[in-house]
């Protein structure tokens, strides 16, 4: 991975304008941006899309996830999927009871016991892969029959059972016979690029080990060494934990054990605290906190004895919670593009969470649009955050040096500058009520960019996401927010509203581009 990587700094001139919005902070009016086209770049990985969160396993079998999947694999091309429960007992790994009946064999061999049925496992994956998607595979939770206390579980609709097995025996020969069938039906060239993450979030009541560090690690090492005994080339990680906490300490414990370790996974939100992540008193804004924990755990691999470990945030976004005014507007688009121009250089893949309101860990959905953590609203309603992620997806893959907090420019493989401006500002509101945006959320921006070494006239296209553009919520408002699920006419004017609107096109006068973006706004640029 790219852990360390050069800066260019590129000319910003003055701030010309400013603004005191009624909310007590200065937003910037006027920004000048000079991108010289020929100025030397450094790889821009797309380490923010390779892989996406989403519900739990067996929600994959659902025709509506599907759908779904396949919409964001075309706005974004990513990779893989992760989810929790391919091992819980309505997936139907594991039955040390179950008896196998086959009519067609003689009556002494008609009964044969065994305790693995992948069958779901394969309906599974299978399906994934037919989208071009790849198993990012977190392996969770534990099967009643072989949980120490079967009892003991967390709080999600669905009640997964958080207990450390009864027998690690039965632990490591279920993990050996799924990783064998995975390698036998898919072969072993395909699942060694699929990565084997070892629980999720132990740190937190995911996990009923007790003490809950100590028990994690006899987890882990007994995972990671079944899933070795069957190919050395499978790839297994963890700590898999909440807060981007226990990497130092788990990378402490792999080096002293012997165990193998081939990534460093963790999760972290932007609404997460700096006392639970940083262990600081800071007051950490919500568009830097994903940053601050990034850069914090690249860090501590970099002092660990492992400095060039792969680094994975198996879980990032904006909220932890369902907050309407977050996860459902556009607020997300700018945040996201800041994310992105902070975390570039520190980590290898970032999996946001997630892909789509084809979930349950809260219950039933009731509503489309009530803070669910999708790009797509249930319905398979386009959010603004899923024309975020598509616009800046545009993004080129060698990226010019800037000073500027409010833009990324980049390098096309076809030469083409590709250049992201956004206007971020705060969420309007919290909580699990939506409220408008004030009129006062934030003052909006002109952008003036010169580009140099392009034709002066080069065609421009321009793709919004903002209050006015790609926002399906204005629909939804003009609608009343009907409660419940709206009738298909709805659906239907709901997912045209929800569609990226159509680029401008224009061309630089000159050289330059003067564009103006609301607050909240995000606008990615093509100058050919």
């Amino acid at each position: 991975m790219i852990r360390t990587r050069q800066r260019f700094a590129r000319l910003i001139l003055p701030l010309v304008a400013f603004a005191v919005v009624s909310g007590g902070f200065a937003a910037l009016a006027q920004e000048q941006i000079t991108i010289d086209a020929s100025a030397p770049t450094t790889p821009f990985l797309h380490f923010w899309e390779k892989t996406f969160g989403s519900g739990r396993a067996v929600l994959s079998l659902r025709e509506s996830y599907r759908d779904d999947l396949g919409t964001v694999k075309a706005a974004t091309n990513f990779e893989s999927i992760r989810f929790h429960g391919i091992l819980m007992d309505e997936v139907g790994v594991y039955d040390p009871d179950r008896v196998v009946q086959n009519p067609g064999l003689a009556a002494e061999k008609v009964q044969k016991s065994s305790p693995y049925n992948f069958f779901y496992v394969d309906e599974i994956y299978d399906g994934l892969l037919a989208k071009g998607v790849k198993p990012f595979i977190e392996l969770s939770f534990m099967p009643k029959k072989m949980a120490a206390d079967p009892n003991k579980t967390q709080s999600f609709f669905y009640r997964p059972i958080v207990s450390p097995p009864k027998n690690y025996a039965d632990w490591d020969a279920m993990l050996s016979a799924f990783a064998a069938h995975l390698v036998g039906r898919y072969g072993i060239d395909e699942v060694a690029s699929w990565k084997f993450e070892v629980w999720n979030e132990p740190n937190l009541d995911f996990w009923g080990g007790d003490p809950r560090q100590s028990t994690y690690f006899e987890l882990y090492d007994h995972t990671a060494r079944a899933l070795k005994a069957v190919s050395p080339r499978l790839q297994v990680g963890g700590p898999s934990t909440a807060q981007a906490a226990w990497v130092s300490d788990f990378l402490a414990h792999t080096k002293s054990a012997e165990v193998p370790v081939d990534f460093v996974s963790t999760h972290v939100y932007g609404n997460d605290t700096a006392d639970n992540v940083l262990h600081t008193n800071e007051d950490v804004p919500r568009d830097r906190m994903v940053y601050r924990a990034v850069k914090m755990v690249h860090e501590e691999i970099l002092k660990s004895a492992y400095p060039k470990m792969p680094l994975i945030f198996s879980e990032y976004g904006p909220s932890y919670a369902n907050e309407p005014n977050v996860s459902d507007t556009t607020f997300v688009g700018p945040w996201l593009a800041n994310t992105i121009r902070l975390c570039d250089g520190l980590t290898d893949t970032m999996a946001y969470w997630d892909f789509s309101d084809v979930f349950e860990e809260q219950g039933v959905v009731h509503t489309p649009f009530y803070g669910g953590f999708g790009l797509i609203a249930a319905g398979s309603i386009p959010k603004p955050a899923l024309n975020a992620f598509a616009a800046l997806h545009k993004l080129g893959d060698a990226r010019y040096g800037l000073s500027s907090e409010s833009a990324l420019a980049t390098r096309s493989h076809d030469g083409s500058v590709v250049a992201a401006l956004w206007n971020y500002a705060p969420p309007t509101g919290t909580g699990a009520a939506y409220t408008p945006p004030p009129t006062s959320a934030g003052t909006p921006k002109t952008f003036h960019v010169q580009f140099q070494h392009v034709p002066p006239t080069a065609a421009v296209t321009i793709f919004r996401v903002d209050d006015t553009h790609g926002n399906v919520l204005a629909a939804y408002d003009a609608m009343g927010r009907p409660e419940g699920n709206p009738t298909a006419a709805q659906l239907a004017k709901l997912r045209a509203a929800g569609a990226m609107a159509p680029p401008e096109q224009r061309h630089l006068a000159g050289g330059v581009l003067e564009i103006a973006v609301p607050p909240h706004g995000l606008a990615v640029v093509l100058v050919k």
